[in-house]
């Protein structure tokens, strides 16, 4: 049964126009071809898509995770010429020498009597979890302090440590 689009009120002319069965695209009398039909994936873009992503991954993640070694690095060299650094100055100009341990920069020693600290909040580690190493008198710096980081390896005297001597 046909229906006369002047028998129809305005919205079933619309839904008469565009809610037919089997109607993808709202032309009315026509088959949707075999191509339109077909919603999902082959195997072969899948496989595609997978090796893709792969080829990205293995180009993008050894970049990213050298990043975080040496934005550790990064970290502990601020620490050392930064703020360890500066704590250190600070205690010699109000004392008249260095500490002997960087626990004299948080609780005041017994020969220390110009002592304005604490200097620092806390005894500071480095970015893999190890205490910061300080030497007075230094052993490269005889009239200062020598400080150090043993570096991601854990042990003093190896290549990777990290210290105040050098640049």
């Amino acid at each position: 049964m046909k229906i006369k689009y002047t028998d129809l009120r305005r919205d079933e002319r619309c839904e008469s126009l565009y809610n037919q069965p089997g109607d993808i695209l709202g032309t009315r009398g026509t088959r949707p071809s075999g191509r339109l039909l077909r919603r999902a994936f082959t195997l072969v873009e899948m496989l595609l898509v997978v090796m893709i992503i792969g080829i990205l991954a293995a180009l993008v993640i050894p970049k990213i995770v050298g990043r975080s070694e040496q934005a550790r690095t990064t970290a502990a060299y601020a620490d050392i010429n930064g703020g360890i650094k500066s704590a250190l100055g600070a205690y010699e100009v109000d004392n008249g020498f260095y500490p002997k341990s960087l626990q004299d920069l948080i609780v005041q020693p017994g020969n220390a009597k110009n002592w304005h600290g604490p200097y620092l909040d806390k005894l500071p580690v480095d970015p893999w979890g190890n205490p910061y190493i300080y030497y007075y008198p230094g052993k490269h710096s005889a009239n200062s302090y020598d400080l150090l980081s043993v570096g991601p390896d854990g042990k003093e005297g190896t290549d990777d440590d990290i210290v105040s001597w050098t640049k």
